[in-house]
């Protein structure tokens, strides 16, 4: 039996595309997770378990991570643009396989920067120079449902 030469669930990379710009890759991504509250509602003459109805869908914090690139620049910029015209934008995380194919997609609903960290300098230290974003949105979609 052959094997693939790309495992299937390895990702080097993950792009951030907003209203269908790029805004850069990122090495890592967090937070891309959803959490149902529920409400227990007792039904009459049911007495062997709850009935549970939804109530709502809770979208964390997107925090992306990358090594710093000649993008900073322009990323910092999309976070001060984005705050000071503040617009409804559409935003799609791809995870990116070795090869630079897309493995899979996710699109967020009115994406917004909330933070943006520049690079920490330390000329004795050896590690790399890490830039964070962390983005909300309003929930996922499917794309061309908007």
């Amino acid at each position: 039996m052959s094997r693939s030469s790309v495992d299937p669930g390895t990702t080097h990379r993950f792009r951030l595309v907003i209203d269908g710009v790029s805004v850069g890759e990122f090495t890592g991504c967090t937070g891309l997770a959803c959490t149902v509250e529920v409400e227990e509602y007792p039904e009459g003459g049911r007495n062997d378990s709850m009935l549970y109805l939804p109530k709502r869908v809770k979208f964390p914090p997107l925090v992306l991570t990358r090594p710093l690139t000649q993008e900073a620049e322009k990323l910092s910029q999309w976070v001060m643009d984005s705050v000071s015209e503040a617009r409804q934008q559409t935003g799609q995380v791809a995870a990116l396989a070795p090869d630079g194919k897309v493995l899979a997609k996710w699109d967020l609903q009115s994406v917004m920067p909330v933070a943006w960290h520049g690079p920490r300098f330390d000329a004795s230290g050896l590690g790399a120079a890490i830039e964070v974003l962390e983005i909300v949105h309003h929930g996922l979609f499917k794309a061309g449902t908007t």
